[in-house]
């Protein structure tokens, strides 16, 4: 199999690095949703006056629309039990109705049973998607972006008589042991030099 985000060979419908962002992004969301509370106070310039977020007439809103337009607890709540629901239904047939929706509760039992997801659950990828952008919405509130992978270069080790790998090789920022994801050859720092060498033009970053 291969992993429908990346593309990768996948031992189920993802690969681990995807299985892995998916399962803190289910752990974080509910606190940052929890966070993104505090910027629904109304933008100030002293102890009194609201600074209006519209121009349109009429009574001005006791919250930050703007904030309010883009993360909605109520929206995330439903999707994400809606993903509980329709895993759920697949992965416990017989039980009973699915528990009231709850972001938390839903998370979490989404992250216990991200094993049976990865492995069994055809619309993995979509929950994935899908919970990335929850994540990227909200902490685009709180002003805490994702960490994003940084290319590396290309993977140089011997896949065969005279075949390079050749597959991308990434890190997240302060990781210092690298490993290639298609073929799983490993890079410590003491080979960073060598690695650098045989790049066709890029450099480490």
């Amino acid at each position: 199999m291969t992993c429908e985000l990346c593309g990768n060979a996948a031992s189920g419908y993802l690969c681990n690095r995807h299985r892995d962002e998916l399962a803190a992004r289910l752990q974080e969301l509910p606190a940052l949703y929890a966070e993104v509370g505090e910027c629904l106070v109304p933008r100030r310039t002293g102890w009194g006056d609201i600074v209006a977020t519209k121009s349109a007439a009429g009574p001005r809103s006791p919250v930050n629309e703007d904030v309010v337009d883009t993360v909605n607890w109520d929206r995330a709540t439903e999707v994400i039990h809606s993903w509980r629901a329709d895993v759920r239904r697949l992965r416990w047939p017989h039980r009973g109705t699915t528990p009231p929706a709850r972001l938390e509760a839903d998370c979490r039992w989404l992250a216990q049973e991200l094993d049976w997801i990865v492995a069994q659950y055809p619309a993995t990828g979509d929950l994935a998607r899908e919970v990335a952008e929850l994540n990227s919405q909200v902490r685009s509130i709180v002003g805490d972006p994702e960490p994003r992978p940084q290319r590396i270069g290309y993977c140089v080790a011997l896949v065969g008589e005279g075949v390079v790998c050749g597959a991308v090789i990434s890190r997240m920022p302060g990781e210092t042991q690298l490993k290639c994801r298609w073929c799983r050859t490993e890079y410590g720092p003491d080979d960073y030099l060598m690695l650098k060498h045989f790049q066709p033009s890029e450099t480490l970053a």
